[in-house]
């Protein structure tokens, strides 16, 4: 049994089916596991084998999922590319994972070449993937890696080199870590079965249901909360390349889709859309929101539409769906992250090491079917320990069960739904001979939800300006990571220790 088997099987039972909506094209269940078929003995004679990974480096589109699906039957791990990273990022997570083989879209053909060039990936483009379908494949499917550059599909295949089973990791989704270096978290295939099972309960989802996916697919939210959920309900998945504020809701007047996702930063572009108050959101039987803290007064103009907003909490490690206010709570709890989800065990750790009390804060720990099964090359990683994984993030739980999330005892920066990491920008601060120290936290903003401040500390006699310390990040890390401002101050205050106290910076 593995991954693959219940689109399978959604192919045998129910072969018209929509499964899913990309770009004009409606890619029914019986079309899509051809497609999927046809990709896995594409991926057999390009040498893909158990335990390779593969990455994708592109826009969202089928071409993604029927890669997983595909890699999942062989045994193989897909590792999801955040093409807003820079080459430089993108080269260290490619080198860190020992991926061997690049799927990219023509969007991304160039910077794709580079990284080839220097690391002796292998190519292949998303048109060998969509089998010359219409859409964004087969339109943009000249350059690197075109038909013919990879070898051909064979004319029959020895189905014993399809290996995969449920046990097997088939997921490899890198979140920086605090120290600035990439993590690797690691699912199996089980991992995201259970997780599936876990998100229909959430979502109430059953095989009517629509979802509207315009989120990335490289993040664990945009695959995993809805649209893996969706195909194993045999529901139908309306794909958008990327999140557009017009599209979405031109998408919801026009094709009437039961269930979405959002972040802040998305649902606050919905909102100010000049097109949203014309727009008929009934068909929305429940709006669903993760990644950080949603504002109250997006909670309000929500269920002003008479759409529930529901919210989830997880991470890139736990699956990620590990806690959820499911619709019929929504409106009783606004601002809560919900309750423990099905077959999902957390803890609250207080500063002591004990289970907080009720009312008390303490930092989330979740085991779970689906958390992830640990880090790549980094077992001893102290995230993740006894099967738990430690989340960093801090939270109160009510005697109803429903947990409040306050903060972060992390330093993380949550923008637009990306996450940054502060050590990240301070370790290239750090490098620039005219600053004597630095740090970075975060500011909250009203469209990305927070955004990354430099507080600076130049070495005297310096003429450092902002300007030259925001072009320090270019080409580095990408942009979403840069900072949006920089403040100069004379020192920063500093525990006894030594360490700088990063909380009131801004405040001075």
């Amino acid at each position: 049994m593995n991954l693959s088997r219940f689109i399978e099987q959604h192919a045998r039972k129910t072969p018209s089916a929509g499964a899913l909506h990309f770009e004009g094209e409606d890619i029914s269940y019986g079309l899509f596991w051809q497609r999927i078929e046809r990709a896995t003995h594409r991926l057999l004679a390009a040498g893909v084998k158990a335990g390779d990974r593969v990455a994708y480096l592109g826009l969202n589109d089928p071409a993604m999922l029927v890669l997983l699906f595909a890699l999942a039957r062989l045994g193989a791990i897909l590792l999801p590319l955040n093409y807003r990273l820079a080459p430089e990022e993108l080269r260290a997570v490619l080198v860190h994972a020992g991926a061997g083989l690049l799927v990219v879209d023509a969007h991304h053909a160039a910077v794709a070449s580079g990284l080839a060039a220097t690391n002796g990936i292998q190519l292949m483009a998303v048109p060998l993937l969509n089998d010359g379908a219409s859409g964004q494949g087969a339109r943009q499917g000249a350059g690197v890696g075109a038909p013919g550059d990879v070898c051909d599909v064979p004319e029959g295949h020895d189905d014993s080199v399809l290996t995969g089973h449920d046990a097997l990791p088939v997921l490899l989704v890198y979140t920086s870590g605090t120290t600035g270096k990439p993590k690797g978290a690691l699912h199996t295939q089980a991992g995201l079965i259970w997780n599936c099972l876990i998100s229909a309960h959430a979502h109430e989802l059953v095989p009517s249901d629509h979802v509207l996916t315009a989120l990335p697919l490289f993040h664990v939210g945009g695959l995993c909360i809805q649209t893996l959920p969706a195909l194993h309900a045999g529901a139908l998945v309306t794909l958008h390349q990327r999140f557009d504020a017009g599209a979405w809701l031109a998408d919801v007047q026009k094709r009437r889709p039961s269930i979405a996702l959002m972040v802040p930063a998305t649902l606050g572009a919905v909102l100010a859309h000049p097109d949203c108050a014309a727009t008929d959101w009934s068909s929305l039987k429940l709006l669903n929101a993760g990644s950080s803290m949603v504002p109250a007064a997006m909670i309000a103009a929500v269920h002003a539409r008479g759409v529930p907003l529901c919210q989830v909490y997880g991470a890139t490690e736990t699956g990620p769906v590990s806690i959820y206010l499911k619709r019929g709570d929504a409106l009783r709890h606004p601002g809560s992250a919900g309750q423990a989800g099905l077959h999902v065990e957390v803890r609250l750790v207080n500063e002591r090491g004990d289970e907080a009390a009720v009312g008390e804060v303490g930092e989330i720990c979740i085991h779970a079917p689906n958390v992830m099964c640990g880090y790549w090359a980094d077992s001893g990683n102290p995230a993740f320990r006894d099967g738990w994984f430690h989340s960093g993030d801090l939270a109160r739980r009510d005697e109803g069960g429903f947990f409040w999330v306050v903060g972060r005892s992390k330093d993380m920066i949550i923008s637009g739904g990306e996450n940054i990491y502060p050590a990240e920008l301070e370790n290239i601060l750090a490098e620039c001979p005219d600053i004597l120290e630095a740090a970075v936290v975060g500011r909250d903003d009203t469209r990305w939800g927070e955004v990354a401040v430099a507080v600076v500390v130049k070495k005297p006699g310096s003429e450092l300006d902002a300007n030259s310390v925001m072009a320090l990040f270019e080409g580095r890390l990408a942009r979403f990571k840069h900072p949006r401002h920089v403040i100069f101050r004379d020192g920063l205050p500093k525990t006894a220790l030594g360490k700088i106290q990063k909380s009131g910076l801004l405040l001075k």
